[in-house]
C-alpha cells in the first residue's frame, strides 16, 4: 500500500520520490541487518580501510522520468553499503553500468561514488531488500519488511516495463504487482505480463558468481537490457516523449 504521505505526487515526482529516499535511509526495522551493515562499516574490507562506510540502507537511483525500471536483489556489503548508491563500487555495478552505458542509459560505463556525477536517463535501478544482508540472503521476513518500499517506489515512478535481476527481483515484482493466470517461471531472457499489462523481463543477476564463471556475458546482459528498453519504448537511452527540460537524477 502505498504510503499516505506521497499521494499528493504524481508519478516522476521528485518531491515523492526524495521522502521515500529519506525514509529509507533512516529504516531500522530488522535488526539483523541493522546489525550486520553497521559492522560491515565498521570492520570495512582492508582495501577500504581509510575509506567511511554509508552503513545505511541505500534508496534507489536514476531517472525520476524512468520507463525501464531495474530491480536487483540487495546491496552488496562492500558495494553499495560502503558507496551509498545501488550498484556503486563493486564488480555487479562494473558489469550493469557498462552495459547501460554501451545501451544509451547512462552517460559513462562506471560507478565508483555516489557523487562521482554518474547520470541515468530513461532508467531507474532499486532492490527489492535496502539493506546488505549477511551472506546476500535475506529473510522472508525482512523481505516482506522492506516491501512497502518497493510498492511506493513502483507507484511513484511512471515505469513501462521491468528488467528482474535474477530470481529474488523477479519474484519481488510479481508480488508486488501481480499476475494474471499461473505465476511466471524466471529465466535469463524469460519475460511475463504483469496484471496491469506491463512488461516484466528476467536476467541473471550481474552478481560474480554468473559473471565470473561465463553464465553471464556482456553479450548476454547487452541483449536482454535491449530487449527491457524495447518493452519500455526506449530507443538511445532517451523516454518517448519525455519532457526535454526535465533533469535527471545524479544521486
Amino acid at each position: 500500500m502505498m504510503d499516505a504521505t506521497d499521494r499528493p505526487h504524481p508519478p516522476g515526482s521528485e518531491p515523492g520520490l526524495e521522502r521515500l529516499a529519506s525514509d529509507i535511509v533512516t529504516c531500522r526495522r530488522c535488526p539483523r541487518l541493522v546489525e550486520w551493515r553497521e559492522q560491515v562499516a565498521r570492520e570495512k574490507r582492508r582495501a577500504y580501510d581509510d575509506e567511511e562506510y554509508w552503513g545505511r540502507p541505500v534508496p534507489g537511483f536514476g531517472d525520476p522520468q524512468a520507463a525501464l525500471l531495474i530491480v536487483g536483489l540487495a546491496p552488496g556489503a562492500h558495494g553499495a553499503n560502503r558507496t551509498g548508491r545501488m550498484f556503486t563500487g563493486d564488480r555487479s555495478g562494473e558489469v550493469l553500468y557498462a552495459s547501460l552505458h554501451r545501451c544509451g542509459l547512462a552517460d559513462r560505463p562506471t560507478s565508483t561514488a555516489r557523487d562521482d556525477g554518474l547520470t541515468l536517463r530513461g532508467a531507474w535501478i532499486t532492490n527489492a531488500v535496502r539493506c546488505a544482508p549477511p551472506a546476500n540472503r535475506p529473510t522472508t521476513a525482512e523481505r516482506d519488511a522492506c516491501a512497502p518500499y518497493l510498492t511506493r517506489e513502483l507507484s511513484l515512478l511512471p515505469w513501462r516495463a521491468v528488467l528482474a535481476l535474477g530470481a529474488f527481483g523477479w519474484d519481488a515484482v510479481v508480488r508486488h504487482v501481480g499476475v494474471d493466470g499461473p505465476r511466471p517461471r524466471f529465466g535469463h531472457g524469460a519475460s511475463a505480463t504483469l496484471a496491469d499489462g506491463r512488461p516484466l523481463i528476467g536476467s541473471y543477476h550481474v552478481s560474480q558468481q554468473n559473471t565470473f564463471t561465463g553464465r553471464l556475458t556482456p553479450d548476454m546482459f547487452d541483449e536482454v537490457v535491449r530487449a527491457a528498453m524495447t518493452a519500455a519504448g526506449l530507443s538511445a537511452g532517451l523516454t518517448r516523449g519525455r519532457p526535454d527540460d526535465a533533469d535527471p537524477v545524479t544521486r
